[in-house]
Order: C-alpha cells, then sequence, then structure tokens
C-alpha cells in the first residue's frame, strides 16, 4: 500500500527536525503533508549542542545557557576574551526534540512514523521510501539517515569522540558567566585531546573529554579523564554526576553528495548531506543554515538544492586542508589550535570557523599556522578536488 505526501523527511534527529520546524515556521509551506518516519522516537536527553551565534534565533527559547566570556588554554598560551559579536550557548537534545514535537503535534498535516527505513528510490518522478511495514511517496525525500554514507576510513577520516559529565557541587566553585572552549593541557598521545567547562551556575557544569582520532577510547580512559581533570585542574573531589552523554561525529574528507545517485528527488541533509564541518565537528549552526536554504528554495517552488557558491568552495577547501593536515600527522591539532590563539583575535578565529570571516582575517589565520604543512595539504585538496570533476 502506498501513501503519499508532499515531503517525506527520513530520520528524525537534528537535521530532520530543524527541517521539520522550519517548513512548519514557514506560512507558504506548513500546509504541506509531511511525513518523518524514524525507527525510535526521540525524546530522550541524549546529547548537546553548543554552538556561537550572533543575536537570537528561533531556538531561543530552549537555550540552556549562554556565555559572553570564554577561555582558551595550552602549555603555551592561555586566554580569556569577552565576546562582542557571538554568544556562546547551549541546547540540550531534549528540550530541541519536546520544541519540535509538541508544535508538530498542532499540525494535522504531519505524520510521523515509528518504523525501520530499508530503502529509498526515485521512479515516475516520485520519491519513494520503503520500510519494514510499507511504501510511502512524496514530491521529495529528506534523507539523514546512514544508508548512502561514503565510505569512510582512516586514511579520509577522523573521528571526534567525546564523553561529557554534568556535574554538580554543594557549595559555589564555577564561574557561570566563563566557560572553558578548549583547554589543550592534557596528554596528547591518541590525537589532538582537549576538554571543555561549560558552567551553567555556580555549582552545575558540564565537562566534556573531547578527542579528534582515529578510533575510540575504551570507556575508562573517557572516566579516568573526566576525573583526573576535575580534581587537578578544577580542584573539586566531591560531586555528583547528573548525567552523562556520549557522542562520536564523524571528521571526514569522503565527498558528501547533496542527492542521492540516479536521483534528483531524493535530498541528502545532516552529515549526510555534508553539513557537518569537516574540520572541527561543529554541526548545530551548519545544519541550520543548510535547511534554511532549502526552506527558502522550497518556498518559491525551486529545487531544493541549494548551489555551492564560490564562499562555500573556499571555506570547504579551508576545512579540507585543515582535516588533510591532521590526517597527516605532519602538525598536531593542539600546535594549530595554539598558534591561532597565540597569533588571532580569538572572536576572529570564531568567525572563521562559522564560514564569516572577511578577507584580511583570513590572511591572518592562513598565515598564523606552519607554512609548509598548509600549503603542501592545501594544493593537494585542489588537485583531488579538480581530479574528482574530471
Amino acid at each position: 500500500m502506498k501513501v503519499d505526501y508532499d515531503y517525506i523527511i527520513a530520520g528524525s534527529g537534528l537535521a530532520g527536525l530543524s527541517l521539520l520546524y522550519r517548513l512548519l515556521l514557514d506560512k507558504d509551506l506548513q500546509k504541506k503533508t509531511i511525513l518523518v518516519v524514524d525507527k525510535a522516537k526521540k525524546s530522550d536527553n541524549d546529547r548537546t549542542w553548543c554552538y556561537w551565534e550572533k543575536g537570537d534565533s528561533i531556538f531561543e527559547n530552549i537555550v540552556r545557557h549562554k556565555w559572553e566570556t570564554l577561555q582558551f588554554f595550552s602549555p603555551e598560551v592561555t586566554k580569556t576574551f569577552s565576546l562582542k559579536k557571538y554568544k556562546y550557548k547551549m541546547i540540550q537534545a531534549g528540550d530541541f526534540y519536546r520544541l519540535v514535537m509538541e508544535y508538530a503535534a498542532t499540525f494535522e498535516n504531519v505524520t510521523f512514523k515509528t518504523e525501520a527505513i530499508k530503502d529509498m528510490c526515485e521512479k515516475d518522478g516520485r520519491a519513494i521510501l520503503f520500510t519494514e511495514n510499507k511504501q510511502y511517496t512524496g514530491k521529495y525525500i529528506f534523507n539523514s539517515t546512514s544508508l548512502f554514507l561514503p565510505k569512510m576510513n582512516t586514511q579520509n577520516t577522523l573521528l571526534q569522540h567525546f564523553m561529557g559529565w554534568f556535574i554538580k557541587v554543594d557549595s559555589p566553585v564555577f564561574n557561570e558567566k566563563n566557560g572553558t572552549l578548549m583547554d589543550f593541557r592534557l596528554e596528547q598521545k591518541h590525537g589532538a585531546t582537549f576538554m571543555y567547562v561549560l558552567p551553567t551556575s555556580a555549582t552545575e557544569a558540564l565537562v566534556e573529554f573531547t578527542l579528534f582520532s582515529e578510533s575510540t577510547l575504551e570507556k575508562e580512559a573517557y572516566n579516568f579523564a573526566l576525573k583526573d581533570y576535575i580534581s587537578r585542574e578544577i580542584g573539586i573531589k566531591n560531586y555528583e554526576i547528573l548525567h552523562k552523554e556520549f557522542g562520536v561525529i564523524p571528521m571526514s574528507l569522503a565527498q558528501f553528495p547533496k542527492l542521492v545517485k540516479d536521483s534528483d528527488k531524493i535530498v541528502n541533509i545532516g552529515t549526510a548531506g555534508g553539513f557537518t564541518k569537516a574540520s572541527t565537528g561543529y554541526t548545530f549552526q551548519f545544519v541550520q543554515k543548510n535547511v534554511s536554504q532549502i526552506v527558502e528554495l522550497l518556498k518559491f517552488q525551486k529545487a531544493p538544492i541549494a548551489a555551492d557558491s564560490w564562499n562555500n568552495k573556499k571555506y570547504a577547501w579551508y576545512d579540507r586542508t585543515l582535516l588533510d593536515v591532521l590526517l597527516s600527522n605532519k602538525v598536531t591539532g593542539r600546535d594549530i589550535f595554539e598558534s591561532l590563539f597565540r597569533k588571532n583575535s580569538p572572536e576572529k578565529i570564531l568567525s572563521f570557523l562559522d564560514n564569516d570571516s572577511n578577507f584580511w582575517e583570513e590572511f591572518k589565520i592562513r598565515n598564523s599556522v606552519p607554512l609548509l604543512p598548509f600549503m603542501f595539504s592545501g594544493i593537494r585538496q585542489l588537485l583531488l578536488k579538480n581530479k574528482t570533476k574530471d
């Protein structure tokens, strides 16, 4: 039995639900029939997204905390800096899921199905989604599943993996106005290794152990690193762990196509569509930028595949160059970020990582990292890009 919709969203994670929410906020599109399919219902507080942003957004009401002052630490560089253009923000997944699901529940034209997705294809101008139970057709499928991910291996991909603890202490310890963006004063034997410390009150904070490496660690290694850091650097012996989370994000040179092969009706979004920033793993804001483009194109009855601008191609090259350097092991991640923060205004680094820097900011940043490794990696990535085109 086939059931037909305007739009089918395959996967109800960050990308799928962000797209749904923005479609429903648009008066021209909110009456479209929309199907959301996932093998599981999303409600758990299974992850935390942190990002920097100018001004307020449609998610402002669920921002758990925001910081106007950030810190960077390494053995050679210590910086505390006040943010002017940006605020550093935290959103927890449980709040995000609840916001979108409660709003979607007010629309009769939105349907949710809890079914395992098996395949999807295009036939006779319609996109078809196959689940364990049924077939569903639509004008477009927006796919954030792993069905069509490119091949990723240790030659082209690093993993950003992390364990975070939300901890609580009995007496005031933290300055909730100051967040630690990166603390590299850790052993670096597995690759780029650092801590976040993001206080949400004088007695509570997220402490997160993060690595960029080829593979994940044994669980006990994360636990040991967190215990040691909380005791040694923060100076806390007694605390309660309110919540734990673990995640893995691919940082990859693999090509993530916008469309599923042989179809212009199945559009990849999220990690599947290359929305994760290759060089850092940052996802939340890049998902928002990309799904906003999709909504804008649909609103004007255009195909929802935005052409890559010259600016986008430029930043993609920067990302691939940095990731290529990290994969080559010719310069360590700590040395790269140490160089960046030693020689540049931290907020200008954030602008660069947000794909929002100007010519002179980019010039200074390019000239603050080791020249030869970045030059060779940059040329290699340009040659590989041209070879792919051919």
